[in-house]
């Protein structure tokens, strides 16, 4: 038997090391924020999508900011401008979102996936993976181009789960303070879960905020 555990193991560590979105086994993932105050930091993923516009009234009439995890295949200038101009951040989001592939990519794949994207946002340091998946030569590249890599502390699945109500009760029971909260847009439900979510988690006496991560966080 421990015969059979000794060789699962590699197999489990790789799993566990790639796709488990918090896992720092292969370099530092920024899950939260520092901050001694009810604050959370509203991050949004996959846009800009057909639903953009109305995400950013909802944000308005909440008095909400939040970064926007884009897509650079999607991106346009306009779109980020949109964006930009209501108060909220730009993060990098890779180029083609390749969620099935991304963990296994070799070097220059990976590369062209951040810089593809970089090339048509704003300068930031905040990169997500899809799915928050990482992969082994991520760190290294992140860390030549002056990134991090974000991950979250407070999420739904909402990009599956379809039912706003359940997607904001799971994040506003999760959140803590410093939660980096994940929603995404661009499905039909997602406005209506924007929306529940920043009204359940200010029910627990929590605001948002873009926090600014130190050199080590």
């Amino acid at each position: 038997m421990w015969l059979v555990v000794l060789a699962l193991l590699p197999g489990v560590f790789i799993v566990l090391a790639l796709l488990v979105p918090n896992n720092q086994w292969l370099g530092p993932v920024v899950s939260r924020f520092e901050t001694n105050a009810n604050e959370v930091w509203l991050t949004i993923d996959d846009g800009p999508t057909g639903d953009t516009a109305a995400v950013l009234d909802l944000l308005d009439r909440q008095r909400v900011r939040a970064t926007f995890f884009v897509k650079g295949v999607l991106v346009t200038n306009e779109w980020i401008a949109a964006i930009t101009s209501r108060g909220h951040t730009i993060g990098n989001h890779s180029h083609t979102h390749p969620s099935g592939t991304f963990w296994c990519l070799p070097p220059r794949a990976l590369a062209r996936e951040i810089d593809a994207c970089a090339a048509v946002i704003p300068p930031t340091p905040l990169f997500r993976a899809p799915v928050g998946h990482k992969n082994f030569f991520l760190h290294r590249l992140l860390r030549e181009r002056g990134m991090k890599l974000i991950a979250f502390s407070a999420r739904a699945y909402d990009a599956i789960v379809r039912d706003p109500q359940q997607i904001s009760r799971t994040i506003a029971r999760q959140v803590r303070p410093g939660a980096i909260v994940v929603l995404h847009q661009g499905r039909p439900w997602c406005l209506a879960a924007i929306e529940q979510t920043i009204e359940a988690v200010r029910a627990r006496g929590y605001e948002f905020v873009i926090p600014e991560l130190t050199a080590d966080r």
